[in-house]
């Protein structure tokens, strides 16, 4: 990989100068240095992030501030591994694991890594574009989605080439990217700080009291629905229906807050800067400040907002005891869906989508439990543009529309541009050269073209699921087997040598990467088992007994490098 081998030593002479100054003086050369770990904070601040957050919000409260964060710290320790072992070799992740550990396991993280830049590029367009034209109020019309695609497009093409110029083009792209993070975690700060101002504020010891780890919360409910649980008949099947939502999202969370292309994105851009062994404390310090700090203050004010704008309470509208919205049109059809379900379950045989609009649809729904009613409100699915809707009489509309459409707008460029930027280093790899040029470009342009196209031709349509659903699957079965991967590496001398961590460190790694190993590994069984259930177990089982069959195969000595490798 072309690197500016002057800017390295200068750098490494830098750190070196810093240490043997004292700590104020290494963090401080630590945050001038910084970069890669900004990157990881670009792509976990999309999409995935904001519509988990926003849910977390929805069926927790306050109570379940704690998850995102504690769950990234987790991700955290498994980038510093895989960091630590290139940067501590200077091989390339994706032929180290195929030497040392076991092809299959290389191939696989690879295939998931595209996979999921291809398939997850379009949500973060349709967000942008959503931003653009609902909260912004730029380019309406069917027309003007297709204008909106292809400025975000452009965008991030001229911002990647940045990149890939190398040098001074670098430091550039990480001046950008550090700018969009900022202005992503100003907006929706900006956006609580507004909260706060107005009314009777927030209650910051509820927030402050989030923070503290609860997994009592995988078998009861959030307080905010107890109330409403006290006044129906059928608390039983709501109390079922929240429990498993909340789980839902609980585990998702945990096996999804570092995705399987943010592990592959990190060593990558290390090695692209020219960083080696003794820029190990700078990775580590990076990806602090450049992922950490963003991700909890970003997702925490979410939470914070969608909490208190739609935890325990529902669009009036929708019970006929207020005025009928664009929100509230958007909310009906899970609402009723919502309802349907509760007469199915209680053995009635009316069927809602069946009665025609007005007052017969009207009148069977008003024959259902107002208590029933409310909670099916309370329950169903709000976007980024519902929370800004219902924050405009909170915060005005300047904060609720523009402030937090550009934090979203900020979220769906920064996330495609490493998208785009990680798939040029998977191409890259997969065709074993270099990771500059025209494949480079080339492999980077893809998940734009398929984002942008998508986004407009799949991602409104059920067309999306043949798409989306086996990609997340496969993403969420290799990302345990990814977090596997790295232990090994971390344990393998052959790959480490004298770099393999002893005593009471290496025990002390290996106990947190299990933790790190079992979370995700619970949560990607939990998504898995939901949606495939048997047909998720045979993909884990054949990849596995692949995997062992090549590991029996070869025996337990390294292959040798490719002959091409460069």
């Amino acid at each position: 990989m072309a690197t500016d081998t002057s800017k390295i030593e200068a750098d490494r002479a830098a750190i070196l100068a810093a240490r043997s100054a004292g700590t104020g003086n290494t963090l401080a050369t630590y945050t001038r240095l910084s970069g890669p770990g900004w990157l990881q904070g670009a792509i976990t601040l999309g999409g995935g992030s904001l519509g988990g957050s926003l849910y977390l919000g929805v069926i927790g409260g306050y109570e379940l501030m704690w998850l995102q964060p504690l769950m990234m710290i987790l991700g955290i320790v498994m980038l510093s591994v895989i960091g630590y072992v290139t940067l501590s070799t200077g091989e390339r992740p994706f032929h180290a694991i195929n030497r040392h550990i076991n092809p299959v396991l290389g191939w696989g993280w690879a295939i998931a890594t595209l996979m999921a830049n291809m398939v997850w590029a379009m949500p973060q367009f349709a967000l942008g574009t959503a931003a653009m034209q609902q909260n912004l109020g730029l380019f309406p019309g069917d027309r003007g989605a297709a204008i909106c695609s292809t400025i975000l497009l452009l965008t991030a093409a001229v911002i990647v080439w940045f990149y890939d110029s190398g040098g001074r083009g670098i430091k550039i792209f990480d001046a950008i990217l550090k700018i969009m993070v900022g202005v992503v975690v100003l907006s929706f700060f900006g956006v609580v700080v507004a909260m706060s101002v107005e009314g009777d504020g927030l209650p910051w010891d509820r927030i402050l009291a989030g923070f503290i780890p609860d997994l009592t919360l995988l078998n009861r409910i959030a307080a905010g629905f107890t109330p409403f649980l006290e006044k129906t008949s059928n608390a039983a099947y709501w109390t079922d229906q929240i429990l498993s939502s909340q789980r839902n999202k609980m585990v998702t969370a945990a096996a999804t807050a570092v995705g399987i292309n943010m592990t592959f994105l990190l060593p990558y851009s290390m090695l692209k800067r020219g960083w080696d062994r003794d820029f190990r404390g700078l990775a580590v310090f990076d990806l602090s400040i450049g992922l950490f700090i963003p991700f909890m203050l970003a997702t925490s004010c979410v939470v914070i907002a969608s909490a208190t704008q739609f935890h325990g309470q529902y669009d009036a509208g929708l019970l006929n005891e207020g005025p009928r919205t664009a929100a509230t049109e958007k909310l009906a059809g899970s609402y009723e869906g919502a309802l349907q379900a509760l007469l199915e379950h209680s053995g009635s045989e009316v069927v809602l989508k069946d009665l025609e609009e007005g007052s017969a649809r009207a009148a069977a729904i008003e024959q259902i439990d107002k208590a029933d009613r409310q909670l099916a409100a309370m329950l169903v699915s709000r976007d980024a543009n519902a929370l800004a809707l219902s924050l405009e009489g909170l915060t005005g509309k300047t904060v609720a529309q523009y402030v937090f459409g550009i934090g979203v707008l900020g979220m769906a460029i920064s996330t495609i541009i490493i998208l785009m930027l990680i798939n040029g280093f998977t191409i890259c790899e997969i065709c074993n050269q270099p990771s500059q040029g025209f494949l480079y470009r080339f492999g980077s342009l893809l998940p734009g073209l398929t984002g942008g196209i998508g986004a407009l031709t799949l991602w409104s349509s059920r067309a999306k699921f043949y798409v989306v659903e086996p990609t997340s699957i496969f993403g969420m079965v290799l990302l345990p087997i990814a977090y596997g991967t790295f232990f090994l590496m971390i344990n393998s001398k052959s790959l480490l040598g004298e770099h393999l961590p002893q005593g009471g460190k290496r025990i002390a790694v290996n106990a947190v990467m299990l933790v790190a190993l079992i979370a995700a590994t619970i949560g990607a069984g939990w998504s898995i088992w939901s949606k495939l259930q048997w047909i998720g177990v045979g993909v884990i089982v054949t990849f596995l007994a692949l995997a062992g069959v090549v590991h029996l195969v070869r025996g337990n000595q390294p292959a040798p490098p490719m002959a091409n490798e460069p």
